[in-house]
């Protein structure tokens, strides 16, 4: 009698069950549970965000006030919104020259703007402060986007928005976790992941290297190598800059050529995302320029390249999103010498003795001196 009892029991609460369940489908109750709990978790990883781009905001003014900086809360207010419109696309004529000036325009508004709130410190502390500010920036932006996307979601009832939110939001949570931690590691002034091409350029110069200014924020120095005369070129360290690259490459290569050298290879080396499974600091080669940049520095590569009829090749060292901005592991370091060892051989079976090879060093020098 108990066994049957029992029998009964389950037997009703399994029909109960599917009757509550077709009832929650058939009056959509169901949905809006669910994307009651998605709203409350998008809400919880919002106030994480909002946490992160506080704490980044209040390390840089830590930063900035330390090194007695003028009215630094303002002037963090002002360029935490700062932004650079996109020049027209639809007409591409010089679309590239017009870039290049609105983003010098860019950088030059943030260098000045720290050379005046801090006349006293140095390049490279200023330079530490404008990365520093570019980082709670983006931090900011995204948890403004986030609750934008939250609130017009809410706003206009698309529960299929928020659906998608929920989905991306562990992504998103992550990459600013990183930029969070990446903030630390810059204002300690330690070489990050993304360094591996300019110190690639170091370690081929030597100690002894003497290093001139070329162009704005990067340096030139040049060394023999097994009868080979190297030109090498990175952004100037210790400070927070990738520099002018394809500028610089685009002038030394000039000049080498109006002084009758001739120039038979160009290598640019530089960090590259990883692809998951691949192993940090792996080291890859192919053809043309290695270097991230929207297009101004890239095209005075090929574009050089093209008009002198030089092989331009490109060295990179793997890594991970996260990685490139954090400080170096020991991974990427090794990477770093293997990837020398990659371009010796490159130079070795690519050239001549006598011929005049450039390498350029591409990443943020953070850390890396000359």
């Amino acid at each position: 009698m108990a066994t049957n009892a029992l029998a009964t029991w389950i037997t009703v609460g399994v029909n109960i069950l599917w009757i509550a369940l077709l009832f929650l489908w058939l009056t959509g109750l169901g949905n809006w549970i669910q994307v009651y709990w998605y709203r409350a978790d998008i809400r919880s990883k919002l106030n994480l965000l909002g946490g992160l781009a506080d704490e980044a905001k209040k390390a840089t003014l830590d930063f900035m006030n330390k090194n007695n900086a003028k009215d630094a809360a303002s002037l963090l207010d002002r360029l935490t919104d700062f932004f650079t419109i996109d020049p027209v696309s639809v007409e591409p004529t010089d679309i590239i020259s017009r870039m290049r000036h609105l983003l010098n325009i860019r950088d030059m508004r943030f260098k000045d703007s720290f050379i005046e709130a801090m006349p006293n410190s140095d390049d490279v502390t200023r330079s530490i402060a404008s990365t520093a500010a570019e980082i709670t920036s983006a931090l900011n932006f995204i948890y403004k986007y986030v609750r934008h996307l939250l609130l017009f979601s809410e706003k206009t009832k698309n529960w299929y928005l928020i659906l998608q939110l929920e989905i991306f939001m562990p992504q998103i949570v992550q990459l600013a976790q990183t930029y969070r931690r990446a903030l630390d590691d810059f204002l300690t002034k330690v070489p990050v992941g993304d360094g591996a091409g300019p110190m690639v350029a170091m370690r081929l110069a030597g100690p002894d290297a003497k290093w001139r200014e070329v162009t704005e924020d990067t340096v030139v120095t040049e060394t023999n190598f097994e009868g080979r005369n190297l030109i090498l070129v990175k952004a100037k360290g210790p400070a927070s800059t990738v520099g002018r690259p394809g500028e610089a490459a685009e002038k030394v290569i000039r000049e080498a050529i109006a002084q009758g050298r001739k120039v038979s290879l160009m290598i640019t080396v530089d960090a590259a995302l990883k692809f998951e499974g691949e192993a940090t600091g792996d080291v890859a080669e192919g053809v043309g320029a290695a270097i991230g940049d929207p297009g101004p520095e890239k095209i005075r590569f090929e574009r050089v390249a093209t008009e002198y009829n030089i092989p331009l090749r490109a060295v990179i060292v793997k890594m991970g999103m996260d990685e490139a901005i954090l400080a170096m592991n020991q991974d990427i370091y090794n990477g770093v010498e293997k990837a020398v060892e990659r371009v010796k051989q490159i130079i070795r079976s690519e050239s001549r003795e006598g011929d005049t090879v450039v390498i350029i060093g591409v990443g943020n020098t953070a850390g890396v001196g000359q």
